[in-house]
């Protein structure tokens, strides 16, 4: 069986370039060459432009990160914590959560994205016990279709943060 795969493989391979040298002799033709001299029509050339180049946000900070990074219509956004004047907020695992999912919602606005086009997101929580009351906050904060998950306990974040919510969104 495997030889069979192997002999596919090979036949596929051999129409491949055979098709591309039809193709090659084609273009030739109608550039004016000849094919049947020896020698090769002209290599094309080909400039490549992303379009996906991505574009940083935020970069100026105090913290070696930008705030988000633009590749095509992806927005990646940096991990938010619930801090409101460069100060956790205090009240617990809701408060903190509430907190940051407002600064992700005003980092969405400012670069022209809004919170219906999440479609991922990256919970990490100092306690895994506090899972229920995290959760209760995002389905508060968030609408259906609510993009997809992960979530998990971590030994510590950064500033003493209670949870960390990192997401992407997509236009």
């Amino acid at each position: 069986m495997f030889q069979i795969s192997l002999n596919k493989i090979a036949i596929g391979s051999l129409l491949s370039i055979t098709l591309l040298a039809q193709a090659m002799t084609v273009q030739a033709a109608t550039q004016g060459v000849n094919p049947s001299q020896n020698s090769h029509p002209p290599t094309p050339k080909v400039n490549i432009v992303s379009k996906t180049a991505p574009i940083f946000y935020g970069s100026q900070g105090a913290y070696p990160f930008s705030k988000a990074v633009r590749a095509g219509n992806t927005l990646y956004l940096s991990g938010e914590l619930g801090m409101k004047d460069n100060k956790l907020v205090s009240g617990g695992i809701k408060a903190q959560t509430a907190q940051a999912l407002d600064n992700i919602n005003q980092t969405l606005l400012s670069y022209g994205y809004q919170s219906s086009d999440l479609v991922k997101c990256m919970v990490m929580l100092t306690d895994i016990k506090d899972f229920d009351a995290f959760n209760d906050v995002y389905q508060s904060k968030l609408s259906k279709p609510y993009p997809v998950r992960s979530a998990f306990a971590v030994k510590d974040l950064a500033l003493g943060a209670k949870v960390e919510i990192e997401c992407m969104a997509v236009k």
